[in-house]
């Protein structure tokens, strides 16, 4: 009896054994699927961006006649197999002005990449953008999530700045995932872009992909009407053009309540907006005529010597770059009366010489984010 008692214990305590190594092996095989938000919450660990409305508006004064407010203010890219290494293409099909885009690293490209060939989709406000396990030889250092945390703020930066037009995403409710998978020592991970756990990620005021589509037909019309009979004018009639447009049908808005204050939808349908949104419709317009240019971030000094954060452009107009704030040609007058031809052109084509007396460019749109580079102005106003 004892001998028999003994070979049930033994083979009990056996399973029991066995049984627990296999749990353990099977917590050990799943415990590294993860989600990852490395700036908004590192405990749900997903990578969110926060570019969105850089400056801040406190309506400045700038003269005693005239009041200048200046402001404070792909086809689907997928890897389907996240265990599998692959060399996969992206590739950039955008004939806009791409300046920031030329300047990102090859893994922030491929972010904004995905971001470009899913313009259509990002419209649903719900999208996922799938890079699979492209990000895997970041990711398996040390610092790998802040590193692509990084890259990824980069990517949005440029891509929302290159194109003006994308006036519908609110990037601040946008998420890179990060999820990985642990398979005794090897660790696998899948990487998305989605609206985490928002709603969507469009800005306010916009809500489903028709009524975008709608806004974008709005847009269409007023560029149809900004750009007409442009074909026989120069370079320089052009940007005069269309500089005029916006000075004369635009109105600063002080309340900084609005929605689109800060983009092109704003400016050209709303006519109400801040500097950002005269930037950001100056460049779409340009670009619509097919004139090379960039928008500047920086500081801007006013007639009282206060410094605030500010957006205004450069353009390139035979072969040198000059720049225009269209902002600040747009003061808002004192009691009404007549904007003055010296005032309305005050900032218009300038050299360095004179718009650096109170403009400094700084290229970085966050803080700790990367510093854009800016063409080299021409020294003299153009002539």
């Amino acid at each position: 009896m004892e001998t028999k008692e003994y070979g049930e214990n033994f083979m009990r305590d056996f399973f029991t054994t066995v049984f627990l190594i296999i749990i353990i092996i099977l917590i050990i095989a799943g415990a590294g699927i993860l989600g990852i938000n490395i700036y908004n919450d590192v405990n749900i660990e997903k990578v969110g961006s926060t570019v969105q409305n850089f400056i801040e508006d406190t309506g400045i004064k700038q003269d005693n006649t005239e009041s200048y407010y200046n402001e404070s203010d792909l086809d689907k890219i997928k890897s389907t197999d996240s265990t599998e290494e692959k060399n996969i293409t992206y590739s950039n099909n955008n004939s806009k002005n791409n300046y920031f885009y030329s300047q990102l690293n090859e893994y922030s490209k491929i972010i904004y990449n995905g971001l470009q060939n899913n313009i259509e989709n990002l419209k649903t406000g719900t999208y996922k953008i799938e890079f699979g396990n492209t990000f895997s030889d970041i990711l398996s250092d040390e610092d790998g999530q802040k590193i692509l945390g990084n890259y990824y703020q980069s990517a949005i930066e440029a891509f929302m700045y290159d194109n003006t037009d994308i006036f519908y995403l609110n990037v601040n409710k946008m998420y890179l995932n990060i999820e990985s998978t642990k398979y005794a020592n090897r660790t696998t991970y899948n990487v998305y872009i989605s609206n985490g756990n928002q709603n969507n990620y469009l800005a306010d005021g916009f809500y489903s992909k028709e009524q975008i589509n709608k806004c974008q037909m709005e847009i269409e019309e007023i560029k149809k009407q900004v750009l007409s009979g442009i074909g026989g004018l120069t370079e320089y009639q052009k940007i005069l053009k269309i500089h005029d447009y916006l000075v004369d049908n635009i109105s600063y808005d002080s309340s900084l309540s609005k929605n689109n204050i800060y983009n092109m939808y704003g400016a050209l349908i709303d006519k109400q907006c801040v500097c950002e949104g005269y930037s950001k419709a100056f460049k779409y317009l340009l670009d619509e005529a097919k004139i090379e240019n960039v928008i500047v971030i920086g500081k801007a000094t006013n007639s009282e010597g206060k410094s605030e954060n500010h957006s205004w452009n450069y353009v390139l107009l035979d072969n040198n770059w000059y720049a225009i704030d269209v902002t600040w040609d747009d003061p808002i007058i004192r009691g009404g009366g007549k904007l003055s031809k010296s005032s309305k052109y005050k900032y218009f084509l300038k050299g360095s010489n004179s718009i650096n007396k109170d403009h400094t460019p700084i290229g970085q749109f966050t803080e700790n984010g990367k510093v854009f580079t800016y063409p080299k102005l021409s020294s003299r106003d153009y002539n």
